[in-house]
């Protein structure tokens, strides 16, 4: 019998972090503050599965089959732990509570289980800190939506061990996803920090009114962002080369924005609410039809890049 995995919250992380397991027959708990809250999660769950495509044994059932083998429950009444292979943590991004929990864990799932926080900003390491068994314990960060994008970074924290991020990473394997280890526990792991490097650049040159951010978009899209669909940015300069790389780099480097703080634009925006589509406007307006239509237009795209991602 496969052993499950254990999802602990009952958010939008924790239906999309669920479901790729679903979808992949392996059993699921969740584990929320109310019994209602893991049962509307496990539905939405099971619901981004089918989406997703079920596999494997799972192919051949119909939904109400799927969610008998999945199970829902608060998480401080539950105690099946030694039934567990992965425990992933998805809770509110507030480290106090993410530290109450890892706490409770620590106490009560076995030695040799490991256990994983989604966080996106916290370092592992302080939020497993001065806990006996942190060796087994690791960032497991997904991307959303989580159900679709396959990076999963498994970061190392201050102690733990090797052998239970391996663990992870072959779990992460077996279901399709992508995991890289990160072997330090820096802020924002490896792809924030990429991220973050390009739009620090990105926000400056809009700062700076050099481009618009229509321009930047396209500019990514439509160049580096096109190949990257294909090899990453490694890859992509072994095949071109690293003269022509360097070259181009030492003209541009000095070049490069080096701000510590947001550009005086984005806090504007940020003190005005203008936080984007959510708010109906960001650096432009935006209709409810326009946000539909993008949002619509998002999802299909991801699609197609995903399978892009899938030829060999």
């Amino acid at each position: 019998m496969t052993k499950q995995v254990a999802v602990i919250g009952s958010g939008i992380m924790a239906a999309g972090i669920a479901a790729g397991f679903i979808a992949q027959s392996i059993p699921v708990v969740i584990l929320g503050r109310s019994k209602d809250k893991s049962d509307a999660c496990l539905d939405k769950a099971i619901t981004l599965a089918n989406k997703i495509g079920l596999v494997g044994e799972n192919a051949k059932k119909d939904v109400a089959a799927i969610k008998s083998a999945q199970s829902t429950a608060v998480l401080e009444d539950w105690t099946n732990w030694d039934q567990c292979q992965w425990i992933i943590e998805t809770v509110a991004e507030n480290l106090a509570l993410k530290q109450k929990v890892f706490q409770y864990l620590d106490g009560v799932v076995p030695s040799n289980i490991p256990i994983g926080s989604n966080s996106s900003g916290f370092p592992i390491s302080k939020i497993a800190e001065g806990l006996k068994t942190a060796n087994r314990m690791m960032g497991a960060h997904y991307f959303m939506p989580a159900e679709v994008v396959p990076l999963v970074e498994i970061v190392m924290g201050q102690n733990t061990e090797l052998s239970f991020a391996q663990q992870a990473c072959e779990l992460y394997r077996s279901i399709d996803k992508k995991p890289v280890l990160v072997k330090k526990d820096i802020p924002g792991f490896l792809a924030n920090r990429i991220q973050h490097a390009l739009m620090r650049e990105a926000l400056s040159l809009v700062q700076e009114g050099i481009a618009t951010p229509d321009d930047i978009d396209d500019a990514v899209r439509y160049s580096f962002g096109f190949r990257y669909a294909a090899v990453g940015p490694m890859t992509q300069k072994e095949i071109s080369g690293w003269d022509g790389m360097a070259n181009a780099a030492r003209e541009i480097y000095p070049s490069l924005s080096n701000i510590t703080t947001l550009p005086a634009k984005v806090e504007q925006l940020m003190s005005e609410g203008k936080t984007g589509m959510k708010a109906g406007e960001g650096f432009r307006k935006w209709t409810p039809e326009e946000i539909t239509q993008v949002s619509d237009s998002y999802s299909r795209r991801l699609k197609a890049a995903f399978d892009v991602l899938n030829i060999q």
